[in-house]
């Protein structure tokens, strides 16, 4: 069993930046994909960034240019930095984690841009 520990959400400005982590603990075989996706109100839950243990990263059109995913595999956490942020950026931040062949979701963290 992996448990997803998520921290680093909150209420920003537009133009602002967060930056979200997701720490992976438990019986941890060997992690794949850490992603970041985010379900606005009203919407369904969309990727945002991935990352391969690799290093190969997929972004969301929306959110290229301005979203830096990252990962430290030595401490299975992955990182979401955002910036110029923008209020349709305003949703629940939820982590993925691929520990092969199980998904794994983090709680979520909430993230409000105000304009």
């Amino acid at each position: 069993q992996v448990h997803l520990v998520e921290s680093g959400g909150g209420l920003v400005q537009a133009g602002g930046s967060l930056r979200l982590s997701c720490a992976a603990f438990g019986s941890i075989a060997g992690i794949n994909v850490m992603g970041w996706y985010r379900q606005a109100p009203g919407k369904q839950r969309d990727l945002v960034a991935e990352i391969t243990s690799g290093g190969t990263t997929n972004y969301a059109d929306s959110v290229k240019g301005r979203f830096t995913i990252s990962r430290d595999n030595a401490k299975n956490t992955v990182y979401l930095q955002m910036n110029s942020l923008k209020p349709e950026d305003t949703a629940v931040y939820y982590c993925r984690v691929v520990d092969a062949p199980t998904n794994y979701w983090g709680q979520g963290t909430r993230v409000a841009v105000s304009s």
